[in-house]
């Protein structure tokens, strides 16, 4: 499982950001199943969800605030965790399908229990997460330890009573959607009506109710009657945070469209169409590979859309097509790089994105264990590390900077000496707070900001 938890504190928008405990055991073996493949809080900001490469789900809960300590922030402990997906074998294609969560969508929550939504390359599960505290005693039937009664040795009637226990959280899995998805699943979006949801694979997207598994209504299909003829993929979509009818999916080729489905059942002819023409001067072998867009994201406002390549983030507003309204480097250092980065396929890597909850802010991940924090007010940007060094606590984190060539500062890194097998890909931001959540390998890193 999870092997480390670190927990953080920090500024709100000047990225300062410091540890403030560090839990768990530290091995230097990572195995395989252990590596976190998604991160996402819920609508609160109370729980947070991890799922793993072994089909894994972790459920991390806030803790309250403590009397003895008013000024302290709760920390996320474990409150859940569960086997979601199993690996299968689909005898009909000859393929095996991994258990490795591909991602995790929180429902919002109707009653005592929370739901998700988990899903792996082909199926999709709608979980329910439940607590329970009592349970029933003095049944008529059956004795204390479940066995059957003699009924004829029955001679009063007793009232079940419930009686007090430990507290336990059950998972279990309430809906299961498959067989409606011929390749790989990389998206799933709950829509802002709470009824339906989208699933996304390379080729078509898919419209779900929550309460229908038999059947879906397949809303895009780019897949050409010869395979041949494929020029692009699907790469990410998701619904609209405010219209039911609105949602946008991104394509291998670095373009977005913009869909309603009003206009028509098959959504093949998008509403708009997001595309920043290229600029031939630095057209090169590794243009279209780069250009593809690995995640997109509404802002929590409805009005803009981040969308993540390889080398950056850029910021559309949607009632502006042609260019992005803001474009930040993550890690331009890297563009000298790219023919070795093609040979170990790193070039091939998905970053994720995210939104601060007012939109003021965006993160998302590197190499070499490090995360880049924009702020869209004041255009400043800081590199951050998610390391075990230096995790004293309240210890502040010190910004990163990579040395790009010539003589190296004291503090900077040389971009020679990146590790490239520390990624960090999965990133979440709470979504009233400054609390932020990183995955490296298999680390969950969880910062916040400081209470004066």
């Amino acid at each position: 499982m999870l092997k480390y938890t670190f927990k953080g504190v920090g500024g709100g928008n000047d990225f300062q950001w410091c540890f403030s405990q560090v839990k768990g055991a530290i091995d230097e073996d990572v195995a395989e199943a252990d590596i976190i493949s998604t991160v996402e809080f819920n609508y609160s900001g109370e729980l947070l969800a991890t799922g793993d490469k072994g089909g894994r789900v972790v459920i991390f809960q806030r803790e309250q605030e403590s009397k003895n300590r008013p000024h302290s922030r709760g920390e996320y402990n474990v409150y859940s965790t569960f086997q979601s997906h199993e690996p299968e074998f689909d005898y009909l294609k000859s393929l095996e399908i991994e258990e490795k969560i591909n991602k995790i969508r929180w429902l919002p929550q109707q009653n005592a229990a929370h739901s998700l939504l988990s899903t792996n390359d082909k199926t999709i599960k709608l979980w329910k997460i439940s607590e329970r505290d009592k349970r029933a005693e003095g049944y008529n039937l059956k004795d204390e330890d479940g066995r059957l009664r003699d009924p004829f040795r029955i001679t009063s009637l007793r009232v079940p009573v419930l009686m007090p226990m430990d507290l336990m959280v059950e998972a279990s899995p309430r809906r299961i959607f498959a067989n409606a998805h011929t390749y790989h699943i990389n998206s799933i979006s709950v829509n802002s009506d709470h009824e339906t949801y989208l699933s996304a694979d390379d080729l078509r997207i898919n419209l779900w109710h929550l309460e229908i598994t038999d059947r879906s209504f397949n809303i895009v299909d780019i897949k050409p009657a010869n395979m041949e003829e494929l020029t692009e993929v699907i790469t990410a979509a998701e619904c609209h945070p405010h219209q039911c009818n609105v949602f946008v999916y991104s394509s291998s080729k670095g373009t977005i469209r913009l869909c309603d489905m009003r206009a028509a059942a098959l959504c093949d002819r998008q509403s708009k169409f997001f595309e920043e023409p290229e600029d031939p001067s630095s057209r090169s072998f590794f243009s279209e590979i780069i250009s593809s867009i690995s995640d997109v994201k509404f802002s929590h406002s409805g009005r803009y859309m981040m969308t993540r390549d390889y080398l950056s983030v850029k910021v559309w507003d949607l009632n502006m097509e042609n260019r992005p309204v803001e474009t930040y480097q993550v890690h331009e250092y890297l563009r000298s790089k790219l023919c070795s980065l093609y040979e170990n396929d790193c070039i091939f890597d998905k970053f994720e994105c995210c939104w601060n909850g007012s939109d003021s802010a965006i993160m998302t991940g590197s190499y070499n264990n490090f995360f880049r924090m924009f702020d869209r007010n004041t255009r400043r940007d800081i590199t951050l590390e998610a390391s075990r060094e230096n995790s004293k606590p309240r210890a502040v984190l010190k910004p990163r900077k990579v040395s790009t060539g010539g003589k190296r500062k004291k503090d900077e890194i040389s971009v020679d000496s990146l590790d490239f097998n520390k990624k960090i890909l999965h990133t979440a931001w709470h979504p009233k707070e400054n609390v932020i959540a990183v995955a490296a390998t298999n680390n969950l890193y969880i910062f916040q900001d400081k209470i004066n």
